[in-house]
């Protein structure tokens, strides 16, 4: 996965003791989420559904965990005494931009869901030539913008990405010290989690000549055997262009039943796995939130 950067090591350092079992719950919970950043970066096929969703499904247990040991009094008291209000705020601002891709991401979701299913509902009907040619047309225009909002969001991430950490922060105790990495680390995985889903949204594309047609750029085979050779070369996304991309050919040459079928199991095939992802979402946004509110908290008491 381009762009994603490791993570430091997890050192074993001494709390007091009724912070231990948070401390030691969020030390697992990084680590499935290391272990899943390193099997992403080293595939060698495209990243699917399946995979990005099982890394949306640790996030919000990791964030719960950190919640609990902000919202303990004992890390409050800590940072109160050391005056390290920089760490709050430096947490805060990446809350706001993760906040703001999870919603950029389940808004550009919703309204790919909405567009499959006008197509899926045409196809179904054997509706007019001219009426799955305008339901296409819709469904490139919608993923030409989309394309320029996840630019703009994975921008924002990777201009994040620099600025954690940043500034140099005195720690003088242990528990301390693990309230300063963790949410730098969480902040971390958060972005490797959303950058593979932008991603997977994003499968690059370039205007053909014929039709106004945009083509996935290097990947479009000449056959539908040959396509189904390729198709460990790309996601799900990717997938369903490919075949309304050889649909779009046929139905100007009246030529449309096995493409028909195609179309439409693959349409299904990303429609189950995008249900997916929004639910995992879901959960995501509503534990950032969470997560907001307890650094504002300790900046206000």
């Amino acid at each position: 996965m381009a762009g994603s950067s490791a993570l430091p090591p997890v050192r074993s350092i001494s709390l007091p003791s009724r912070l231990q079992p948070t401390s030691v719950k969020i030390e697992d919970e990084l680590d499935k989420l290391k272990a899943w950043q390193a099997s992403s970066v080293s595939a060698t096929e495209a990243i699917g559904a399946d995979t990005i969703q099982k890394g949306l499904v640790g996030l919000p247990e990791l964030y719960t965990r950190v919640v609990e040991l902000i919202s303990a009094p004992l890390t409050q008291q800590a940072l109160i005494r050391h005056q390290d209000e920089k760490v709050v705020e430096e947490a805060l601002d990446c809350s706001v931009t993760l906040l703001d891709t999870c919603g950029t991401a389940r808004d550009m979701l919703s309204l790919m869901k909405e567009h499959l299913q006008h197509l899926q509902s045409a196809l179904r009907r054997r509706a007019a030539e001219s009426s799955i040619e305008c339901s296409i047309g819709a469904y490139i225009t919608f993923k030409k913008k989309a394309k320029k909002d996840i630019s703009k969001c994975i921008r924002a991430l990777k201009q994040m990405e620099s600025k954690t950490g940043s500034f140099p922060v005195l720690v003088l105790d242990d528990h301390l010290s693990m309230v300063v990495r963790l949410p730098r680390e969480v902040s971390t995985i958060a972005i490797c989690v959303f950058r593979s889903l932008l991603l997977f949204l994003s499968m690059p594309v370039m205007k053909s000549k014929l039709g106004g047609w945009s083509l996935i750029s290097k990947l479009m085979p000449t056959g539908l055997a040959v396509h189904e050779k390729r198709q460990k070369m790309i996601n799900e996304v990717g997938s369903v262009d490919v075949a309304l991309c050889a649909l779009y050919g046929h139905v100007q040459n009246n030529g449309v039943k096995a493409e028909f079928q195609l179309v439409q199991r693959k349409m299904e095939i990303l429609a189950a796995g995008m249900d997916s992802l929004e639910a995992g979402l879901d959960f995501v946004f509503r534990r950032l939130i969470q997560y907001r509110v307890s650094l504002l908290t300790v900046l206000t008491n």
